[in-house]
């Protein structure tokens, strides 16, 4: 039966690296108040430590898109997971603030071919009914790879020293490469152990780009819009928007949680690893319940883009109270209540954010609409770990980073639904005929 399901090894090989990825990327976070008192090394420069990853992360967001098309996304994966799994390693030899800021640039330059290159693999090797499922599945690794990174790095930590954590999963890193190589082709019918039955499923089926209006006039010489006539059309900046404050939030919980359950809850290493794991339990909840809510509303309101808003929306909105109550939270078990409650929401939405683009760009667009989307949500982690660090050292500790995330949260709603209507939408579709 394997012999015509190979893709789903692909679909687990995509998996583990959604995992190992927010693993080595939460690290840090897991580490940071062993690395703080090592280095001699406060909070407002660990924040720029963790805001520092997504300057060479966004740049090769668009980068490892390109080269996944051009060299394919065996070459690329290999490439990136190889340079994140060497300077994740070599986290361990730093010896101050400069270092560490070098090594985390260059970290997240590895990184960032993981997101695209990660959807050109699936695009290549499943069927057009089953690319929902895997994206779901496979993207569903990375917030439990961040649920895994405090009992396993926190532990190994607290046993061996920070040090050797960030050495053990460089080494886990290194082990996912070799079986990539092993066992990834860029395309089933490059595969000597892909069925031709199961090859041509999948090549009958292949996500393609259809023939569309716009490609019909383009054919005959009529002159289009470009690129940036839908990026910066008002729907595509609304969903650039709300994901954006999703993300805000993400590389909050992401960066700082773990300092946030040790300095303010006055947890131990050892607690802090266990009880650090139930808000990305209920990240990785949210992020495949989204989706599914997503259908069934599209469902029984045939309605796709009122499916995806109300997600959004209601996500973030029940996100941005938690996040608020959470500030204000007077025990241990009140406050990790609140964020796991806030992640599961707050994990509903990137999905929709994605699926919702598609709906509003041609297809001839997609690929710079989502590059530029991608690009300006992850500007949040550059912006979210720097902020937190200032506010948590100068400006009123946990408590105004908490307000400042749910006020984000509830930005993001606003824009939504000022930009993305379904008038302003059904516009640039006439306007792409």
């Amino acid at each position: 039966m394997l012999k015509h399901n190979y893709r789903f090894i692909v679909a687990l090989l995509l998996f583990a690296a959604g995992m190992l990825n927010y693993l080595d990327r939460a690290a840090l976070s897991v580490m940071a108040p062993l690395i703080k008192k090592d280095l001699h090394i406060g909070d407002a420069q660990m924040g720029i430590l963790f805001s520092f990853f997504f300057v060479g992360y966004c740049l090769f967001c668009f980068i490892g898109g390109w080269g996944a098309d051009k060299y394919g996304p065996r070459k690329v994966y290999a490439w990136a997971a190889g340079f994140w799994s060497f300077f994740c390693g070599a986290t361990a030899l730093a010896t101050g603030f400069g270092h560490l800021l070098i090594v985390r640039i260059l970290f997240g330059i590895g990184e960032g071919p993981m997101g695209t290159t990660t959807n050109k693999s699936i695009s290549n090797w499943f069927p057009r009914r089953e690319v929902g499922r895997a994206v779901g599945f496979t993207n569903a690794g990375q917030p439990l790879g961040a649920a895994v990174a405090a009992p396993i790095v926190g532990l190994v930590g607290l046993n061996f020293g920070w040090r050797i954590s960030f050495l053990v999963i460089a080494c886990l890193g290194f082990v996912w490469l070799a079986l990539w190589l092993i066992f990834f082709r860029d395309r089933p019918e490059l595969h000597r152990r892909v069925s031709p039955e199961e090859a041509a499923l999948i090549t009958a089926d292949r996500p393609a780009k259809p023939v569309t209006p716009v490609a019909t006039a383009q054919a005959r010489g009529g002159q289009k819009h470009g690129m940036f006539f839908y990026v910066l059309s008002m729907p595509v900046l609304g969903v650039a928007a709300a994901f954006f404050c999703f993300n805000y939030i993400q590389y909050f919980f992401l960066s700082w949680l773990p300092s946030y359950l040790t300095d303010f809850q006055h947890l131990d290493i050892k607690s802090m690893s266990i009880i650090g794991i139930l808000p990305w339990l209920g990240a990785t909840v949210g992020f495949i319940g989204g989706g599914l809510i997503c259908d069934g509303l599209f469902r029984k309101t045939g309605n796709f883009l009122l499916s995806r808003k109300l997600v959004i929306i209601c996500g973030l909105a029940i996100a941005a109270l938690c996040v608020l109550m959470t500030a204000y939270a007077s025990s241990l078990v009140m406050a990790v209540t609140l964020i796991t409650i806030a992640s599961i929401f707050a994990y509903m939405t990137p999905q929709a954010c994605w699926s919702l683009l598609q709906d509003i760009v041609p297809a001839q667009r997609i690929g710079s609409a989502g590059g530029f989307v991608h690009l300006l949500a992850n500007l949040a982690g550059i912006l979210s770990p720097g902020i937190t660090g200032f506010l948590i050292q100068y400006g009123g500790g946990y408590h105004s980073a908490f307000i400042l995330s749910s006020i984000l949260a509830v930005a993001g709603i606003v824009v939504m639904l000022l930009f993305v209507r379904q008038r302003k939408v059904d516009s640039i579709r006439l306007q792409a005929a």
